[in-house]
Order: C-alpha cells, then structure tokens, then sequence
C-alpha cells in the first residue's frame, strides 16, 4: 500500500514586495498629508466658500459631466471598432486615439485652438457661420474631452477584448441583429469597464488645467474651472490655493469612491 503524501501549497508574494509598494504609498500619500497640515482650519470654510470658488467649482462640475457624456457617446463605438474589428493600420489608429495620454495637456491645448481658433482649420469655418468655441465654456468642454477620451476609450476597450465573443455570437445564431446585440448582449456586459472609464474620464476632466489655460482662457464664470481658480489663489492667497487643492482632492475622491461602489453593486 503506497501512501499518499499531501502537499499544502501556500500562495503569496515575496517579502521584498511590500517595501517598494510601501514607498510608493508614501510617496502618494506624504503630498496629501503635507496639504492637509499647511491649512488654514479656522477658516477653512470661507476661503472654500467665495463667491469665486463656487463658480469655479459648480463650472468644472458641469463641464467635467458634459465632457464625461460626450466621451461616452463618441468613446464607445471608438472601443468597440478598436476591439472588435481588424484592418490594415489598426494599430496605429490605437496609438493616434491614446495620443492625448503622453502629449503635454498645453500642447493639446494649441491644436485645439489651431483646430477650433477663429483662423483654425474649422474654427474660420465655424466663425463665417457665427460660431465662436475659442475662450468660451463650449471650448472647455472640448479641452477636457480631448484630454480625458483616451481613459474611457482604453478601459472600454479592455472590458471588451476580456469579455471575448462568445455570447455575441450566440444571439447572433438566435437571430439578433448587431444592433441588438450591441444593445442587448455587449454593452451590458462590459458596463464595470464602461462604468470605470466614464469615472476615470470624469476625474480627468475635472483636473484639466495646461489644454483649458491654452483654449479657453481664464474668464471667471465662462472658463475659469476649478484648477485654474487654484493656480490663480497661489499667487494671490497661498491659503486659498491650498483649501481649494484639498476641496478638489475630495470632490475626485468621492467620485471615484461612488463609481467604484456601484460597480461593486452590480457585480454582485
């Protein structure tokens, strides 16, 4: 009779792992814990509360959402002709659509305004037609899309090369149309990644200072968003500045907490 040896396998990382992953936590953490003592407690509330720092807040909420949409309308057929087609020089049709991730946002900034400028390559159309978008909030909107796209477009993507094509062609043997099936199979199996993407968007475009300084200026009430509204207090009011960075850092924060629990919820 041969006896059976068990073998208990224990899974696990290696113990030099946690010191770099430990340096880089800190390294996230000490700037914000370094905002957090530099300020001004007592009046905290007033310096967040101004009458610019609202407008300034309330605009880049709702230029950060209109961003998020129009991403979300022009990024999912992007991701799904990136993932579920295959011609020649799709790869560098990748590559162009992540572009705005590696370029300078200020960069991104003078092509749109070379783009949608008043002597831009759309813009002297659009303005013969009476439409300005230069140094205006529809100018914003377009800053922060170009910049935040790429997020969305990347993990859409990857949602849909992981679901694989199993179902899809499923329904597709029942009958369904590819408009069915986009709508009725695909996109409700990848809505975490799309969830995720819009998020990640929406943090984007609620950060994005270098592409809205160069496009639209900074007009309080029109363009001025939030970054911006900071950028200006550090010279003026150091105590302002920093209130308001730690006013952004939790507006972003309970963003992404919020998506991440309602991902949450429809795994489960």
């Amino acid at each position: 009779m041969t006896a059976t040896r068990s073998t208990t396998v224990r899974l696990g990382l290696p113990g030099w792992v946690f010191l770099p992953a430990a340096i880089g936590a800190l390294f996230i953490l000490t700037p914000l814990l370094a905002i957090l003592l530099r300020i001004d407690w007592p009046n905290f509330v007033p310096l967040v509360t101004s009458d610019a720092s609202r407008t300034a807040l309330a605009l880049s909420l709702r230029t950060a959402a209109a961003s998020t949409a129009l991403c979300v309308v022009i990024g999912i057929p992007m991701a799904l002709v990136l993932a579920r087609t295959d011609f020649p020089g799709l790869s560098i049709l990748r590559a162009l659509v992540l572009l705005p991730l590696v370029l300078p946002p200020v960069v991104g900034g003078i092509a749109l305004l070379y783009t949608f400028g008043r002597l831009g390559l759309v813009g002297e159309y659009l303005e013969g037609w009476g439409l300005s978008i230069a140094f205006s909030t529809t100018a914003v909107v377009l800053a922060q899309t170009f910049v935040s796209l790429p997020f969305l477009v990347l993990s859409l993507e990857g949602a849909l090369r992981s679901s694989g094509h199993t179902y899809e062609r499923v329904a597709a043997t029942l009958g369904a149309r590819p408009t069915t099936v986009l709508r009725r199979v695909t996109l409700p199996l990848v809505l975490p990644g799309l969830v995720s993407g819009a998020v990640l968007a929406f943090a984007r475009a609620l950060g994005e200072f270098g592409a809205t300084l160069t496009f639209a200026g900074s007009l309080q009430g029109v363009t001025r968003t939030l970054p911006l509204e900071i950028y200006l207090q550090r010279e003026a009011d150091a105590d302002a500045a920093v209130a308001l960075s730690l006013l952004l850092i939790v507006v972003a924060a309970l963003v992404v907490l919020a998506a991440r629990g309602r991902r949450t919820d429809s795994v489960l």
